[in-house]
């Protein structure tokens, strides 16, 4: 009886914004009236986390204000002071979030999973597609289509001050392109990137050949926007095999060197986001990285999150559920690893997160792709688990890594991310604790893993599927054991929590995880939030 009371309370404190404590509980039981206090807690504006101090302050408030008034006191004429000041009383301020997490309101998230029938739309998914034999004529086919995939998005714009050339025809015309008032514009992929002083150094070439580019720092009489593109990839970087234009003449002291006037990156303008219809207004949920198989897997708090799943109000909003790789730990996947794994065969490990979803509410609708330590090729874009493997699961659906998808209109970028290595070791503003920044640097370049023959195994298919042709709604990543969920020029970034506590090696090099974090984003009104089971 008294718990069936508690969840009705716990369901109402939940829909005002307010979440109880370890303790608040008992003495809520024991009220004669919690139904009341919840009503003034409403009434006062209280949000967040409710602790036994915040409930005594919400119990004489609401003493205070049924006592009765005091009489009225005539006025005699004498004047006994003035006012100087007012005391005003100050509004109360929300409570910190676990983990500094922001506030949410389910008025964010209005619809019932169970009302709406499940619509997924997979656009791109590399499982079954996989062309590639490995040979030379796969790797000029590669970076040729990336070139001309990136170089048609560049173009397209209109905002190059030429007619884009070869760099072969800049180079046999170079006598005509030696004055900055007389400059060249070339497309091509960088190679060679390295910094010296205030100065950037690479080559830049396309299928006719490669000339040697020097950039550095804009004066401030250029032009705002210029200064602002040349001094920003000056302080960046950039990765080699990224696609760039370049406007700029040929050095009257060396003839073999391009002076860059200005840079010319593929466009990402302020994005205007799809939603679902108000009629389909349901939520996703993402994770990454559970690691099951693990010794430092957390069943304690997966056990929280399935009970979170099964009796929350935000929950009961959530249709679907993407797992974006690493579902599992993995055998053989580094050195030394059978030391710390609780399940040594990787399909019992399978078997263990099939019974993990089971637990969940059959309303949702769970999505698994790869990642590095999924029994896939290592190579990306990698396809989807292996039929043996999807036997064990009921409902779920999988796909390949990256995945482009739909669902109800809405379109999500899924990338497992291993490139966000690449990022942090390559440019100057990355880092693995912020990193929406290597995605946010993706969605500028259009591309999920420029980089060829690095920290990223990538496929030599003859289409490049790792360019982003189309800008997604929301684009989610995961990899690093990070957390992150906010905004890059109006798309949503998400980079999904991981399920694994700090490992050895994460200890050795003074990485901390943030685990445990489940975010959630509706699907009609885009809000967003960020959920902690530990």
């Amino acid at each position: 009886m008294a718990e069936a009371r508690w969840r009705e309370i716990s369901s109402r404190l939940t829909r005002i914004g307010l979440f109880p404590v370890k303790g608040v509980q008992a003495s809520l039981l024991a009220e004669k009236d919690p139904d009341g206090l919840i009503d003034k807690a409403q009434e006062f504006g209280y949000t967040g986390v409710l602790t036994e101090e915040l409930l005594v302050e919400l119990k004489l408030r609401t003493e205070a204000k049924a006592a009765p008034e005091p009489a009225q006191v005539e006025p005699t004429g004498e004047t006994v002071g003035r006012v100087i000041a007012p005391i005003s009383q100050t509004e109360p301020t929300p409570a910190d979030r676990p983990h500094g997490l922001p506030h949410f309101s389910l008025d964010g998230f209005p619809m019932l999973a169970t009302d709406v029938d499940t619509e997924l739309d997979i656009h791109f998914d590399i499982t079954g597609k996989s062309t590639t034999e490995g040979k030379m004529a796969d790797f000029l086919s590669l970076f040729n289509n990336r070139l001309e995939k990136l170089k048609r998005i560049i173009v397209q714009t209109g905002r190059l001050p030429n007619r884009v050339i070869s760099v072969n025809q800049l180079i046999r015309d170079k006598s005509r392109y030696t004055s900055s008032n007389n400059t060249a514009t070339v497309i091509g992929l960088v190679n060679d990137v390295r910094h010296k002083g205030d100065n950037l150094y690479f080559n830049i070439e396309d299928e006719s050949g490669q000339i040697f580019c020097l950039l550095s720092p804009a004066h401030d009489n250029e032009g705002a926007a210029l200064v602002r593109r040349r001094n920003q990839v000056l302080t960046a970087g950039l990765m080699n095999d990224d696609v760039v234009g370049i406007t700029g003449h040929v050095s009257p002291q060396r003839r073999d060197m391009l002076i860059v006037n200005d840079i010319h990156l593929p466009p990402l303008e302020k994005h205007r986001k799809r939603a679902a219809p108000a009629d389909q207004a349901v939520s996703v949920a993402f994770l990454s990285d559970l690691h099951l198989g693990s010794n430092t897997f957390l069943h304690a708090q997966w056990d929280k999150m399935a009970k979170w799943f099964h009796e929350d109000p935000l929950a009961k909003t959530i249709k679907y559920l993407v797992l974006s790789g690493d579902v599992v730990d993995g055998v053989g996947i580094y050195k030394n690893q059978e030391q710390e794994l609780e399940i040594v065969d990787v399909y019992k490990q399978y078997e263990g997160v099939a019974r993990l979803i089971e637990g969940l509410p059959d309303w949702i609708e769970t999505m698994i792709l790869p990642g590095n330590h999924d029994a896939v090729r290592p190579a990306e874009p990698q396809p989807a688990l292996d039929p043996r493997i999807q036997e064990y699961y009921n409902s779920t659906t999988f796909v390949g890594n990256p995945c482009e998808f739909s669902l109800h209109g809405v379109r999500v970028l899924s990338y497992h991310g291993v490139s966000i290595m690449e990022f942090v070791s390559s440019m100057r503003n990355v880092t693995f604790s912020e990193p929406e920044k290597a995605m946010a640097e993706m969605l500028e370049r259009r591309h999920l893993a420029p980089t060829y023959g690095g920290k990223t195994p990538l496929s030599p298919e003859p289409e490049d599927h790792m360019v982003i042709e189309e800008i997604p709604d929301i684009f989610v990543t995961g990899h690093v054991h990070g957390h992150y969920c906010g905004e890059h020029k109006g798309v949503t970034l998400v980079h999904s929590s991981t399920w694994q506590d700090q490992t050895d090696y994460q200890r050795m090099l003074g990485f901390q995880p943030k685990p445990c974090i489940l975010t959630v984003v509706n699907l009609h009104t885009h809000e967003t939030a960020s959920i902690p089971f530990a």
